[in-house]
């Protein structure tokens, strides 16, 4: 938790004045019980209605005074606490912004979501207790101990007997209680992790009937959690019945031995009720510490799971060189570069020899899962090349700047992604100082601009969370453009004309072709249309190059191609 510290630097005069004010107010209530029996002893024996009016002014006093105390040191408490989370909460998503494809994939996306919201909150709600309440119930324990010796030494060491017999049964259930509340955690993780899946995939799910199973799968699961959720629950109910028998007996001996001192002179009856009220406080004070170190335990496994992610380095160090503006041939080259997946089994792409001119058209295509996405997540370092190397502007990836590099690089991937405003501000994510003149040409490359004649407010038009209020097509043909803002030196498609009619996807291809004349294009499709015109094509098949060449030419010397090939125009003709 050493990391968690260093954000409370930026809160010292919180993390100080929360306490401070906190034992203040546990000084005011210590006197109360002093001040109720001076009314008994004094006010009500002696039938002195003014000094029972002053005393109970004092109360009022004592009251106003704790309550103006408490609100500061929640005030304070409350500062420091959701600064503490917003500061951990803004590096969390920072760092996770560093973390490559790898770390990603391995942590898991659900993870991270419950690390930047549950847990998170689970540590501010932790920080807040901790300086509130932390000092202030041991404080009050002792002092009300302290404070009825001062009253009666005998009688008091019902206090001493009773104090360590609380703290037993109190912290023997916390310590039970603690890692079931681990436990918990982890099983909401899972929840959470099959939610988000079930959510993503509703229309798969749907589409293939599995609500039944999922919902079965859904109820397992939540049967789980909820079974440890009621064996801590049942551990932890055991807490107020026990201590209330222990702290009732106490109250009983308590009295009974106040009773006889009294009867014999040795104690009046207004000490023996401050007695009687120190060890409600007594009691009230340790339920409290209780659930206070079960909220800290939990906020501190949060905590660690917070750090783990926090201390996770990306596994691909960041170059030094910065990507120049003088090219060099070839523009990528590929050398027995092979990539194999974090806890793979066997590599995804097996040795891959290529080399690609500026300006050049490369097709790439293969049946699902042949490796296409993963050769093109190669080129601006998604992944890194488990062997073999991967050369840009012929310098390895390796060795530039990773920002530096991906500026140069236009991606548009197989899921077509937009955010939650104007075309323009989507149009500018890769290029903030993009002329309206630059979007409009990329918009009329990518076979956009109908699109966006034909919304109200044209650029402006406001587009949804993931573009819920576009088609697919509209969609993929908007992501191609933002791509083309950025004028990249290197233009990956993947597979991002597949909502496309066959007309428009021909446009999009001449478009490219006349319009970006010395850009390198890296086509990823499973259409043979999509790359057929291109001036090289590779074929992929289960992560093994099978086939390279122009169109003629595999289809001549590539039976995998020309299976592809005739695949689907057959079952083009088969429709017409």
């Amino acid at each position: 938790m050493g990391l968690f510290l260093t954000y409370l630097k930026s809160y010292k005069k919180e993390s100080i004045l929360g306490p401070l004010f906190k034992l203040l107010e546990a000084s005011f209530e210590l006197f109360i019980p002093l001040v109720i029996a001076s009314i008994v002893d004094v006010g009500i024996e002696n039938g002195d209605k003014p000094y029972i009016v002053r005393m109970c002014l004092l109360l009022v006093a004592l009251a106003v005074i704790g309550l103006v105390c408490a609100v500061t040191a929640q005030y304070f408490a409350a500062k420091a606490a959701t600064g503490v989370a917003k500061n951990i909460r803004g590096s969390l998503f920072a760092h996770i912004g560093t973390l490559s494809y790898t770390e990603l994939d391995t942590v898991g996306t659900s993870t991270l979501i419950t690390r930047m919201t549950s847990d998170v909150n689970q540590v501010q709600s932790g920080i807040n207790l901790t300086l509130r309440l932390l000092l202030r119930s041991p404080f009050v324990v002792f002092g009300a101990m302290i404070m009825a010796f001062t009253v009666d030494g005998s009688a008091a060491v019902t206090f001493a007997v009773t104090i360590p017999l609380l703290c037993l049964v109190v912290f023997g259930i916390m310590l039970a209680s603690i890692p079931l509340y681990k436990k918990v955690q982890g099983k909401l993780d899972r929840v959470l992790g099959m939610t988000r899946r079930n959510l993503t995939g509703v229309r798969v799910i749907r589409a293939f009937c599995r609500e039944d199973e999922e919902i079965e799968e859904f109820d397992r699961r939540n049967e789980e959690l909820t079974a440890v959720q009621k064996f801590v629950g049942r551990i932890s109910a055991l807490m107020n019945p026990v201590t209330y028998i222990i702290i009732n007996l106490a109250t009983l001996i308590l009295i009974h031995r106040g009773a006889l001192q009294v009867h014999h002179g040795d104690l009046t009856q207004g000490e023996v009720i401050a007695l009687y009220n120190y060890m409600s406080q007594i009691l009230v004070e340790l339920i409290k510490m209780a659930n206070l170190i079960i909220s800290i335990t939990k906020a501190v496994a949060c905590g660690h799971r917070i750090e783990a992610v926090m201390k996770k380095q990306s596994s691909m160090a960041e170059g030094s060189l910065t990507y120049g503006n003088q090219r060099s041939e070839p523009a990528v080259e590929f050398r027995g570069a092979t990539l194999r997946y974090a806890g793979a089994g066997e590599n995804s792409l097996n040795p891959v020899n290529l080399s690609v001119r500026h300006g050049e058209v490369v097709g790439i295509i293969g049946g699902t899962g042949s490796g296409k996405t993963s050769l093109v997540n190669l080129i601006p370092r998604f992944y890194d090349v488990s062997e073999g190397e991967l050369l840009v502007n012929g310098v390895n990836v390796k060795d530039y700047k990773t920002d530096s590099l991906r500026e140069r690089i236009g991606v548009v991937p197989q899921k077509a992604v937009l955010f939650k405003g104007s075309i323009r501000d989507n149009m500018r994510y890769g290029n903030e100082n993009a002329t309206d003149e630059e979007i409009t040409r990329a918009l009329a490359i990518a076979q956009a601009s109908a699109v966006v004649a034909e919304k109200e407010g044209g650029l402006d038009y406001e587009i949804e969370q993931g573009g819920k209020n576009l088609s697919g097509g509209q969609r993929q043909r908007l992501t191609i453009a933002r791509a083309l803002v950025k004028n990249p030196d290197i233009l990956i498609l993947d597979d991002s004309a597949s909502a496309l009619d066959y007309a428009t996807d021909a446009a999009l291809r001449r478009a490219l072709k006349e319009s970006l004349p010395g850009t390198t294009v890296f086509i990823v499709s499973q259409r043979t249309a999509s790359i057929m015109h291109a001036d090289r094509i590779v074929v992929l098949d289960d992560g093994e190059v099978v086939g390279m060449g122009r169109h003629e030419e595999l289809l001549e010397g590539c039976p995998t191609y020309r299976e592809i090939y005739e695949s689907q125009f057959k079952k083009e003709d088969a429709q017409v």
